[in-house]
């Protein structure tokens, strides 16, 4: 009965109750009606929903309400009008491009009956990019971005010089009018908007000849996150790429707003980008490390035809077929690293995310070096395997771009190239121009090209090595066999985070600190003096080096692009040197390989220093046992012994002055380096990569001059009581 019941309450919540679809439907057929429906007319949609224009409203939304201002000048410069563009940040949060362009048309537009400069800043969709005659190629398609920006601001004000005329015209939110400024202009000033006709003001006379546009905007606050402000980098990053790509403009940025971190921050600061060597430039800029081949530029076009809707005479869309030239542009070199850096391009808008230009120039790059690796497979040892994507990118700095008009992106952002025909074109075009760099006869040329082919061969063998090791490596007890180097003097636990290796200098020392350590999760491998120089050395004369494959082995996470953080058999790596100049010279050379090899140990911040002391006092107790003060520079050493000398005691003479870690013995070695109770440990870390970088460079690269010129500057300021001679 109670069954029965419960069902009955169910059947009739049912029927009755909310729960009743039947009852949703037929209210929801009756509450909503085309009456429900808004319409969101002009820039109304902009302010409602701004993400799906700008992508979002914190500093990267912000960014790029400038990207499309910027963008608009820089399309003039690529049409041929113009060479100068400047930025300023102003101290109130508004900033103005100026250009010296064609300047925005002033005339009516017969369709809207607007001036020229009112449709650009109204109008969705409006602008001189669709297929008309205006422009070969543009970073602007889709006529949204000056109005987008405009219906974003809480006051945007447009300059015009055209035909000796200075023309003006004001906007807030959207909406032309006048503002009652009273000297300093500022969204805040009491604004008038137009009611029956707008008006395009004569505003002064401008030189005979001189045209160009001056648009200043103030970001709106109902819009755009407290606190979003312009970022000082990422403009300058962009006006120096984009110098780079228009050889002979010239960007000037001006910062007036004295923020901490920039450049401006104690007073207006102005920064010029002005290069004329193009591309090739750029990626001699970018480079990170040593050459193994010269900047290549591949350069080269095709036509393609593709359908699009033309806006006719009487403002009809007709389809019409229309052929299109893409222009390739490509620079790129090998150098002795590993990291990879690829910029791409699209009408000088950058194509983070990459798209069918990246698609082509991968596909080339496979193929050319699959196709010579096989007519040079037995001078080069090729084996049965195949050459991968990653092998061939490894040191590869290149930047892609191509020219054509009307390219199709993925949304107003433009952050991936679609335009399906593009990958063809450019992959064609990389083929031929890399297989003739390659195949050049010319004796420097063909040298470089030997010496990137011995690169890519060894990367590959290096990723094939690493895979196997790490499929097959795993951690030995001590009752397993191991194939770790002989002389690894490994520990017992199997706890990654707790253990440590000591790279320790010479077996002398080897065995003092096999005596100092805690065998239980301390490990020591010796190496022989001074290992090779890598930042000098090939990848594969680095793998054939005995000291550095040792190395490698027994950290146990491959190296390079295939080094994994995660296989790491030792939560520490402790380079253990003696505390005078060659130990300095042996801890530099193994942080050159940690640096260069296998940075993400340095990066999680993994490998450490160890701080052997360099004297030892000893204390003189009457009566009693003598006390052992350790110090570990000359200028601690004196203050130490003063301190002692004024508290009335003794130092027993001489003091003994360590030269390596063999003259001590093992409980000294311990109570100073290695107990991690009373020992000093520097860690490595990276603090600005490349700052670093440059470092490894002068101390141990290829150019000789520069680390002359060091050495020599740096002689005045060496104590001489420090050098052992």
């Amino acid at each position: 009965m109670t069954s029965g019941r419960s069902t009955s309450h169910r059947n009739a919540r049912r029927r009755d109750g909310p729960l009743s679809t039947a009852a949703r439907r037929s209210a929801g057929a009756g509450d909503y009606t085309a009456r429900h429906l808004q319409v969101l007319e002009g820039l109304e949609a902009v302010r409602k929903r701004p993400g799906m224009y700008i992508g979002s409203r914190d500093q990267k939304g912000l960014m790029h309400c400038l990207w499309e201002i910027i963008d608009n000048a820089v399309d003039e410069a690529l049409a041929g009008a113009g060479e100068e563009i400047e930025v300023i940040l102003y101290a109130d949060r508004s900033v103005e491009v100026r250009d010296h362009g064609r300047g925005i048309p002033v005339d009516i537009e017969p369709r809207t009956g607007l001036s020229g400069v009112e449709v650009v800043f109204t109008k969705l969709h409006a602008g001189g990019k669709f297929g008309g005659s205006s422009y070969a190629a543009t970073g602007g398609l889709h006529g949204v971005g000056a109005s987008v920006v405009n219906a974003l601001s809480g006051r945007l004000d447009v300059d015009v010089d055209r035909g000796g005329k200075t023309y003006a015209m004001s906007f807030r939110r959207g909406e032309p009018g006048v503002f009652s400024d009273s000297g300093v202009p500022t969204p805040s000033a009491p604004f008038t908007a137009y009611v029956k006709g707008s008006e395009l003001r004569v505003v002064g006379k401008a030189r005979r000849g001189v045209t160009g546009s001056r648009i200043r905007f103030w970001p709106d606050e109902q819009i755009f996150e407290p606190g979003s402000e312009l970022d000082y980098g990422q403009l300058a990053d962009r006006a120096r790429q984009t110098s780079f790509l228009i050889p002979g403009l010239r960007l000037v940025v001006h910062d007036e707003r004295r923020l901490p971190g920039t450049p401006g921050e104690a007073g207006p600061s102005e920064e010029v980008f002005h290069h004329d060597g193009g591309v090739t430039e750029f990626v001699d800029y970018l480079a990170p490390d040593p050459p193994v081949t010269d900047v290549w530029r591949l350069q080269g076009s095709g036509t393609f035809t593709e359908t699009v809707p033309v806006l006719d005479a009487t403002g009809h869309m007709t389809p019409t077929e229309m052929e299109r030239e893409c222009v390739v542009d490509v620079a790129l070199r090998w150098g002795t690293g590993y990291d990879t850096r690829l910029l791409s391009f699209v009408n000088i808008i950058t194509t983070p995310k990459g798209g069918t230009h990246v698609a082509g120039f991968d596909q080339a790059l496979l193929k050319v070096f699959r196709k010579q690796l096989e007519v040079n497979g037995r001078r080069l040892k090729v084996g049965p395997d195949k050459v991968e994507k990653d092998d061939i990118l490894a040191g590869m700095t290149a930047v892609v771009t191509v020219r054509l008009a009307e390219p199709q992106f993925e949304g107003q952002t433009k952050e991936v190239l679609g335009t399906s025909a593009v990958r063809a074109i450019v992959s064609r075009v990389v083929e031929q121009e890399l297989t003739d760099r390659i195949t050049t006869p010319r004796r420097g040329e063909k040298a470089s090209a030997a010496l990137l082919l011995e690169k890519v061969v060894a990367e590959m063998k290096s990723r094939i090595s690493a895979r196997m090791h790490k499929e097959t490596q795993r951690r030995k007890t001590a009752l397993e066999s191991s194939s770790l180097p002989a002389k690894l003097a490994d520990c017992r636990t199997h706890d990654v985070e707790r253990s440590e290796l000591f790279i320790v200098e010479g077996d002398s020392a080897l065995g003092t600190a096999k005596l100092a350590r805690s065998s239980d999760y301390q490990a020591l491998l010796p190496i022989r003096g001074k290992i090779l120089n890598v930042q000098k050395a090939s990848i594969a004369d680095m793998l054939k080096n005995a000291e550095c494959a040792a190395i490698i082995q027994v950290v146990g996470a491959g190296s390079g692009r295939t080094f994994d953080l995660e296989a790491a058999r030792y939560g520490k790596v402790i380079i253990m040197s003696d505390a005078d100049v060659d130990g300095a010279h042996i801890r530099t050379l193994l942080l050159t390989l940690f640096f260069r090899y296998m940075r993400p140990l340095v990066d999680a911040g993994r490998v450490y220093a160890a701080m052997p002391p360099l004297h030892r006092l000893e204390v003189i107790n009457q009566g009693k046992k003598n006390d052992y003060i350790y110090t570990y520079n000359e200028a601690e050493m004196r203050r130490t012994r003063a301190a002692i000398e004024k508290r009335g005691k003794r130092v027993k003479e001489p003091p003994q002055r360590y030269k390596g870690l063999g003259e001590m013995d093992a409980d000294q070695l311990a109570d100073t380096t290695m107990d991690p109770r009373y020992r000093t440990l520097r860690r490595v870390t990276l603090g600005e990569a490349e700052a670093a970088e440059n470092v490894f460079e002068l101390l141990m690269g290829n150019d000789v001059a520069p680390r002359k010129d060091f050495i020599i500057d740096s002689a005045a300021g060496l104590d001489r009581a420090r050098i052992d001679a």
